[in-house]
């Protein structure tokens, strides 16, 4: 169980958290800091987007018990945000697209000074630059989708899930704190490859999750009649 769900989560998350495309971005708004300044926004940005996703992981269920979503329709409608969001990731045609209209988001908040970076390290560093709605989604239908028959399997479940988010945010503390030098080294086109790739076995995810989701609204309907 815990190590499906570490592979479920970690290859449902990193297309769209995609570190190396985000790093574009926060290249673009930090521009000329030393690489000093690059290394220790960094740090603190992969942290704060482990943070984020964890408090997602566990609140996210919460949440939806609160009003009264059950698991069936968060799957059904999670898988289907999740594959129409691969399918988007899929047939883009510019491979930087998404990478420039994050960065026209968020340009006119585009800070200047040292002081100004640290202020913005959730807003828009951790959110949306590099965990959006999207992962979002993902990350709550991901802890939906964490069912298991007994009190060590769920936690297991909800331990590779946590253990996929500390791998991206310390991928993320890579390709942010040495976004210059890798900028230079790899590729776009080698990058969107990739991406292409990722996105079709997102879309798979996708689909499975909400398959899994009708099956159980199939075996539940039913009983209501």
């Amino acid at each position: 169980m815990f190590s499906r769900s570490f592979i479920l989560a970690l290859t449902a998350l990193l297309p769209l958290i995609n570190p190396i495309g985000s790093a574009l971005v926060f290249l673009g708004l930090v521009r000329d800091e030393p690489a000093a300044v690059y290394r220790q926004l960094a740090r603190k940005i992969a942290f704060s987007t482990f943070g984020f996703l964890i408090v997602i992981e566990f609140l996210g269920s919460l949440l939806l018990a609160f009003f009264g979503i059950s698991l069936p329709v968060v799957q059904v409608t999670g898988g289907i945000v999740i594959a129409a969001t691969a399918w988007a990731l899929l047939f883009e045609k510019d491979a930087n697209a998404s990478n420039r209209a994050k960065h026209q988001e968020i340009e006119g908040s585009a800070p200047t000074e040292h002081e100004d970076l640290n202020d913005k390290i959730f807003y828009p560093f951790t959110f949306p630059i590099t965990a959006g709605p999207g992962t979002l989604v993902v990350t709550i239908t991901l802890s939906a989708h964490a069912t298991a028959s007994s009190l060590i399997e769920k936690g297991e479940a909800y331990g590779g899930i946590a253990l996929a988010a500390a791998v991206l945010s310390a991928s993320v503390y890579l390709c942010y704190g040495y976004a210059p030098k890798l900028i230079k080294a790899v590729s776009p086109a080698t990058v969107h490859g990739i991406l292409r790739v990722m996105a079709f076995i997102l879309m798979c995810i996708g689909v499975q999750i909400a398959w899994n989701g009708m099956s159980l609204l199939g075996m539940v309907l039913p009983m209501h009649h």
